[in-house]
């Protein structure tokens, strides 16, 4: 399906019933890489609304480039009061995370709560800030990285070593981000989503936050939580942050119980979906 707009039209996908639940993918993934390890869990009793967004998948936008988050967290938006009933709950993981975070601050008023992974909120800074201009820099020089080379190379990124050191995980692992296409839709869509990823910042304006947000931070996990910390008492007094194993850059739950999937100790470290369920019921509090 597609909602078209001015300068943009939105590929997304609705699956399920009840209340609306919007996942937020992260940089170079589609709305589709939701579809097998996380709405399976929640389409009898939400309506999960999955979309791409702009610069990779089926999503045309016009508007010229640089892009930045706001953009994304505006398309988002837009999005959710053209095809959901307000409020929604967000999931946003990776970039989706900082999307997510943009879309609290702008827009609260259409969001229930927020459920943020792999967050930070400032990309420039440290090792994160370093990697992601490097890789944007050697794709404006005009390299790029070839499949088998690309998949080890991310894959050091988005999983644990525990999960990359066992044979049988890993080709699980390769033939999965095979399968949905990962290192092409990474090359297309790096330089304006990295970009964007790279010039993020909204480490002052996390007071402002009044949607109830829970945080998930990983051990393993390269992008700093920083939003996770910092911030006023009111900011504080709204959030909570669950420190979790593994490297949640990519994020998989559990496979479906009715749906035949490889378990995920020869995957992914399963997202705890007990940590989920109560924040799609939270109310949006009143401002301060």
């Amino acid at each position: 399906m597609r909602l078209e707009l001015d300068a943009i039209s939105i590929f997304y996908d609705q699956l399920g019933k009840g209340p609306d639940l919007v996942w937020v993918a992260g940089g170079g993934g589609r709305g589709a890489s939701w579809h097998r390890w996380h709405v399976p869990f929640f389409e009898a009793e939400y309506r999960n609304t999955t979309f791409d967004n702009r610069g990779v998948g089926e999503t045309v936008c016009h508007e010229p480039q640089p892009w930045t988050i706001a953009d994304m967290a505006r398309d988002a938006a837009q999005l959710i009061e053209g095809v959901c009933e307000l409020p929604v709950a967000v999931f946003g993981q990776s970039m989706g995370a900082f999307i997510t975070l943009q879309l609290c601050l702008d827009r609260p008023d259409l969001l229930r709560c927020a459920i943020v992974s792999g967050a930070a909120a400032n990309g420039s800074r440290g090792w994160l800030g370093d990697y992601m201009r490097a890789e944007v820099a050697l794709r404006r020089g005009g390299g790029r990285l070839e499949e088998t080379f690309a998949l080890t190379h991310y894959a050091a990124q988005l999983y644990p070593a525990r999960m990359l050191g066992d044979e049988e995980a890993w080709n699980r692992i390769k033939g999965w981000l095979m399968e949905r296409k990962f290192v092409q839709d990474t090359e297309e869509s790096l330089i304006p989503q990295w970009q964007a990823c790279i010039d993020f910042d909204v480490v002052d304006r996390l007071p402002e936050v009044t949607t109830p947000l829970h945080v998930f931070a990983y051990d393993e996990g390269r992008p700093s939580p920083a939003a996770a910390r910092g911030g006023d008492r009111r900011a504080r007094a709204r959030r909570r942050a669950s420190p979790l194993q593994g490297n949640g850059a990519w994020l998989i739950a559990r496979p479906h119980p009715r749906r035949p999937q490889p378990d995920h100790q020869g995957h992914r470290r399963a997202l705890p979906l007990s940590l989920l369920r109560p924040h799609l019921t939270t109310r949006l509090p009143r401002p301060l």
